[in-house]
């Protein structure tokens, strides 16, 4: 795969099979590197050559474990964070913050070029986080702010070549609005992935498929696709049994390790890493409520460990 991906239709996991990313990157540089990461921003460690190399190898098992399961591969960029209101708090002006998306993604780009020989397709995807917390929204925004507020960000992937842009966290639907106008606003394609609560709703309390149906209602049926993140699938197996025509709209989970809340985890005193097996067969099992599910990772807590799980157990690419 060359140059960048500008049709969602030729975006390889798409059209089927298991694609890999990676897990919880600020928890496992946090908690198991012992870096400290201001704000969760892990874009910040590409100011110098170290941090740029803490990156690149925190990569390598992921990586590894693609190449080993012969699975595709989406490099997410570590720049969750990278937008105005955060980089802002951390003293970064908004020429320093499009060189940070721009370096991001060519890091990626750099990553993909030495692995492609033995995984292949490796997508480049530049991350987009809330402009709020992940776990709670905050002040809301309305479509037209969220789509100016990340436009920045997302013109900074383009610029650097990435093949998509994917929405992390994203706890209610206008924001994610937002960001699809964005992306088409560059010609990337876009995934949308919404944080679920305990009970398999947004933060905002609402229901899942009525967020993914509001979203593409407002823009045409515009994402490439729609994940679920930063619960556990314990919290929202409900949410995704029975009929609608939504479920066949998401392809990926990143899923946390703990089964505890939000508000447990901001409370806990130590990282909860769970069950990386347990966690492994809870993905194989979302198959018949979500049968177009392709794109397996991790959030808060999940490491190589737990991706390596999830790929293990995952039926058969011949079944997909």
């Amino acid at each position: 795969m060359e140059g960048t991906t500008t049709d969602r239709d030729r975006l390889p996991q798409l059209d089927g099979g298991l694609f890999l990313t990676d897990g919880g990157i600020e928890t496992v540089l946090i908690f198991q590197e012992g870096i400290d990461l201001p704000l969760f921003a892990s874009f910040d460690l590409l100011k110098d050559d170290g941090g740029t190399e803490t990156i690149r190898n925190y990569y390598k098992p992921y990586l590894e474990i693609a190449r080993e399961s012969g699975s595709g591969f989406i490099l997410e960029s570590p720049t969750w964070r990278a937008s105005p209101d955060w980089a802002a708090e951390l003293g970064h002006s908004d020429e320093d913050l499009a060189g940070f998306n721009r370096k991001a993604i060519e890091l990626m780009r750099e990553i993909r070029d030495a692995n492609e020989s033995v995984i292949d397709p490796i997508v480049v995807s530049g991350c987009v986080g809330p402009r709020g917390d992940g776990y709670q929204p905050g002040e809301l925004m309305s479509a037209d702010q969220a789509h100016q507020y990340h436009s920045a960000q997302v013109g900074a992937f383009a610029q650097a070549g990435a093949d998509m842009v994917t929405a992390i966290t994203m706890t209610y639907p206008e924001e994610a609005i937002g960001i699809v106008r964005a992306a088409a606003d560059v010609g990337l394609p876009v995934a949308i992935s919404f944080t679920v609560e305990t009970d398999g709703r947004l933060p905002t309390g609402q229901d899942l498929g009525e967020a993914i149906e509001l979203v593409d209602e407002e823009t045409g049926g515009a994402p490439a696709y729609f994940m679920i993140n930063c619960a556990h699938p314990t919290h929202f197996d409900d949410a995704i049994e029975g009929d609608g025509a939504w479920r066949d709209r998401v392809l990926g989970v990143r899923a946390n390790a703990s089964t505890m809340s939000h508000a447990e985890l901001d409370e806990a005193p130590e990282l909860d890493d769970g069950d990386p097996a347990d966690l492994g067969a809870r993905y194989a099992a979302l198959r018949p409520s979500l049968p177009r599910l392709t794109v397996l990772g991790g959030c808060c807590g999940t490491d190589h460990r737990h991706v390596r799980e999830m790929a293990s157990a995952w039926p058969s690419r011949s079944a997909s």
